[in-house]
């Protein structure tokens, strides 16, 4: 998954967006409003963690223009404790959730997990695809029962083909949710990691539709 970070403060956007690397999310980060806003409207996430008390554009603004221009990417606005003008403000603008600084990092990982599992109309955190099972909150896949062994990027390509399974999601689709902004995005990775899913998971699960993308194929 792929989660745009809105927050001045260095060292606590840096320790989100680790504790979300390990989440299994490519992160970009915005130091300020006009940025993150640029962002947002620009590329596409699976989340955006917010800040409201941001230098330039308020996150409200922000979040107002992004939900004005039929952005519906889920928005998880950080807030300060007691302020509950700023939270009540933040859901009026279209904010899905919020967390009250000082946080656990940890805390505000399961949140975005959650809002992304809802948001592919998912209710429970363990989300079952055949004979494929994600927990979202651990990070485990298990096939059949058994956990399966598999390398960050597999891991990321595999969860977003469950998150949105018996549904095509084009090559395109999945680089645009697999990298962060600065990295170079290659499909012929992808085709090598979506060939090595195959033979860990079996080959009928994931199919190949030509000229469109791929299906993680767990219903007739």
């Amino acid at each position: 998954m792929k989660c745009l970070i809105v927050e001045d403060d260095p060292t606590l956007s840096t320790q989100i967006a680790d504790a979300m690397h390990q989440g299994g999310f490519a992160c970009d980060i915005a130091p300020d409003g006009d940025q993150g806003e640029f962002l947002g409207a620009t590329e596409s996430y699976d989340v955006a963690i917010l800040d409201l008390g941001l230098p330039g554009m308020p996150g409200i603004e922000v979040l107002t223009r992004w939900r004005r221009s039929g952005i519906t990417m889920p928005v998880l606005i950080l807030t300060a404790r007691g302020d509950w003008t700023d939270k009540v403000a933040g859901f009026r603008a279209g904010a899905d959730d919020y967390a009250v600084k000082p946080f656990r990092l940890d805390e505000v990982v399961i949140r975005a997990q959650t809002l992304v599992r809802r948001a592919a109309g998912h209710a429970q955190a363990v989300i079952d695809a055949g004979p494929l099972r994600l927990d979202t909150q651990l990070g485990i896949v298990t096939l059949n029962g058994m956990a399966l062994k598999l390398t960050a990027f597999e891991k990321r390509i595999l969860a977003y083909l469950i998150h949105h399974q018996n549904r095509v999601v084009s090559r395109a689709e999945l680089s645009e949710h697999l990298y962060d902004s600065a990295a170079d995005r290659d499909f012929k990775s992808i085709e090598v990691v979506i060939g090595r899913l195959r033979r860990k998971i079996g080959d009928g699960l994931i199919q190949t539709r030509r000229s469109e993308g791929y299906v993680l194929r767990t219903r007739p």
